[in-house]
């Protein structure tokens, strides 16, 4: 079984709090989405490279369990394209046509791949699987034209209450000018509906010192001013974790999988860059976790966030050192 070596050696940097409430290491699951192989030509090197058992759930998804890099799963980014998975186990949408129009949307559609929750201190390893994929000839944003794609972290919440979760929403959206400067997400993804910023007058709101309100009242303000996913900073799978009945009444049609984990959505995925890796982009977020837990600097950089007149590339600038401190 041949072994993949690390593409590059760039440092993952730790966030300041590494455990959760429970003394174990936090954990982040990472979504890459890429094209080129199909799923099971992905997941088949995948395993050739760290072992494990590969379990079809479909002709184009596929999960592989007890591999040296963990259990993950890489599939077509569709749900129409997985009707066991659309109707919970059952047959579903006519299987058969959905296999047949996988193969055809392959050329279109990227696959995804997702991984178990990883140890942070155990990154690295989604390097591995990345430059795996790249060998086989895996394309990335860069290679598509009319689409981008993503690159997605969750993170699991350090401490689950109101105040770190605010925290953390309160460092993004302060730190959003410099991470969308540093980032240069593809502009196809704005245009898509993927990863949109939050509303100014959201933003302001929250930036203020003294707000820091209970779980119900951070809620319904969220979901007043941002009742989608489309959101660079997608918090609705940690509310609905927080508390199901709250988001579901506002949004009862949104697919939403309750998880203590925020969804960081904004970098692109370059899979076919020599050497790319997940580093640089998941030090960023690191950088937002660190201004978050600092509730001093945190309230000083909203205080100053409020009283600028300028454009946002000059925040940018003004904002950086908080984010390298």
């Amino acid at each position: 079984m041949a072994q993949a070596a690390l593409p590059t050696s760039i440092e993952f940097l730790l966030p300041p709090t590494l455990r959760n409430a429970a003394g174990q290491v936090r954990t982040v699951g990472v979504e890459v989405e890429f094209a080129g192989p199909t799923a099971e030509a992905a997941v088949q090197a995948v395993r050739q490279a760290f072992g494990g058992r590969i379990v079809e759930e479909d002709p184009h998804a596929y999960r592989l369990t007890g591999s040296q890099v963990g259990d993950l799963s890489i599939e077509l980014d569709s749900r129409m394209l997985h009707p066991a998975k659309r109707s919970g186990g059952k047959a579903g949408l006519l299987p058969r046509i959905a296999a047949w129009f996988g193969f055809a949307a392959s050329y279109i559609v990227p696959c995804e791949l997702v991984t178990s929750p990883v140890p942070m201190d155990r990154l690295q390893n989604v390097d591995r699987i990345l430059e795996v994929l790249r060998g086989i000839g895996a394309k990335g944003t860069q290679d598509a034209p009319f689409y981008a794609f993503g690159l997605h972290f969750n993170p699991e919440i350090p401490r689950q209450d109101a105040a770190t979760a605010l925290a953390v929403l309160k460092s993004f959206v302060l730190l959003n000018p410099w991470l969308r400067r540093e980032v240069a997400p593809d502009i196809t993804r704005d245009l898509l509906g993927f990863a949109a910023p939050f509303p100014p007058a959201y933003v302001r709101k929250i930036a203020a010192p003294d707000y820091w309100p209970d779980m119900d009242t951070f809620i319904d303000d969220y979901l007043a001013a941002n009742p989608t996913r489309n959101r660079d900073l997608d918090l609705l799978p940690l509310l609905h974790h927080f508390d199901a009945r709250r988001v579901r009444e506002a949004l009862p049609n949104e697919k939403i999988n309750g998880r203590p984990t925020f969804h960081y959505r904004l970098p692109d995925a370059r899979v076919s860059d020599a050497g790319w890796s997940i580093a640089p982009e998941w030090n960023r977020w690191v950088a937002v976790e660190r201004l978050a837990e600092d509730r001093d600097r945190l309230n000083a950089v909203g205080s100053a966030f409020l009283a600028f007149a300028g454009e946002d590339k000059s925040w940018a600038n003004i904002v950086e050192r908080a984010a390298l401190q």
